[in-house]
């Protein structure tokens, strides 16, 4: 645990926060050099990766406040700071200017109503797959209004995300965040007093002070960040030649991250909220992969009637159709292969 990288100016850079642009300046990287490869502007793609860290920030908040279970916290801060308990160590408590120990919810509190405290992301609360669906929805609406090709551009997503994930899993890890269960494995690891697991292993009585070092618990962050580095992998240099239509590498990556979320979740010991029998991010997982076994079939037919078209039109339409992989042939250099762009 490192949460704290160095200080500049007396102003501490937070590791979380950091790698966390470093992950969406990589995979802005590459998206940018996929779209120049396949003959699109790269500049489309560098002002989609602008717009959707700030969407992406904005949506990970905003399910951080509903669904994580600190919904009433948020309220209180604004109507009645004295029933405000935000879990952390006292003296960490008592260090922070404007805020008191309340000893009778055994947390911290504002001294003063604070109703905007829900919107201060750079204080910590944010939920991946809110910014996912948020970043998203602007990325398909962005590439329509500067008429880049969807399908090719939510490809190049496909790719780029889980690269962007594995640096902010690793931040999480640094920070402290998204910490497992209880584990006696040989993998287990201990965070440090006060950390986010130790506060939550005191809260459930299992530490007798959050100024304790944590029980080893399950790096569920670095089981994470190596799954979505497996899956960057992946798409990009197995599945991307091989891809059969436009719209596949992204449905890759959803159903896989889906599938190793699902799992993740039930190693994870830190609060997420939950709803019936699963948490917020396993019912999700489960509605992301009913909408891609729902648009598989549909992209799949798309890119067969594409091909299927200029045939039915005649010979002379025949070297614009498609090739397998949803592309048309390059027809200024015929005897050379066109290059693969997402």
């Amino acid at each position: 645990m490192y949460p704290t990288l160095f200080t500049f100016f007396d102003y501490p850079v937070p590791a979380y926060f950091t790698l966390l642009i470093i992950g969406f300046s990589a995979a802005t990287f590459l998206g940018a050099r996929v779209a120049k490869r396949g003959g699109h502007d790269p500049d489309t793609i560098i002002d989609l990766g602008l717009f959707s860290l700030i969407m992406g920030v904005l949506g990970a908040r905003v399910l951080h406040v509903f669904a994580d279970g600190f919904f009433m916290q948020y309220v209180y801060q604004c109507v009645d700071p004295t029933q405000v308990a935000w879990p952390m160590p006292e003296a960490e408590c008592l260090a922070i200017e404007g805020w008191r120990w309340n000893a009778e919810l055994n947390g911290c509190a504002p001294l003063e109503r604070d109703c905007f405290a829900w919107a201060k992301f750079w204080q910590g609360g944010l939920a991946y797959y809110g910014g996912l669906i948020a970043a998203s929805a602007f990325g398909i609406w962005f590439l329509k209004h500067d008429k880049y090709p969807v399908l090719k551009g939510v490809d190049i997503a496909g790719m780029g995300i889980p690269l962007g994930l594995f640096f902010g899993r690793m931040g999480c890890f640094l920070g402290g965040c998204c910490f497992g269960v209880v584990s006696d494995s040989p993998w287990a690891l201990v965070f440090p007093p006060g950390s986010s697991a130790s506060r939550e292993q005191h809260e459930h009585g299992l530490l007798a002070s959050v100024n304790m070092e944590s029980l080893p618990v399950v790096p569920a962050q670095l089981f994470e960040a190596i799954g979505c580095l497996a899956i960057a992998a992946f798409t990009m240099l197995w599945l991307r030649p091989r891809k059969r239509f436009d719209g596949q590498l992204m449905l890759v990556f959803l159903v896989l991250y889906a599938f190793l979320r699902f799992g993740l979740e039930y190693v994870r010991a830190d609060d997420r909220g939950d709803f019936g029998w699963f948490t917020t991010s396993q019912w999700i997982s489960l509605v992301i992969v009913a909408f891609c076994a729902v648009a598989w079939p549909r992209l799949r037919a798309h890119a067969v009637s594409l091909m299927a078209a200029p045939a039915a039109a005649g010979p002379e339409a025949a070297p614009e159709a498609p090739t397998t992989d949803g592309h048309a042939p390059d027809t200024s250099e015929p005897s050379k292969p066109p290059a693969a762009d997402a």
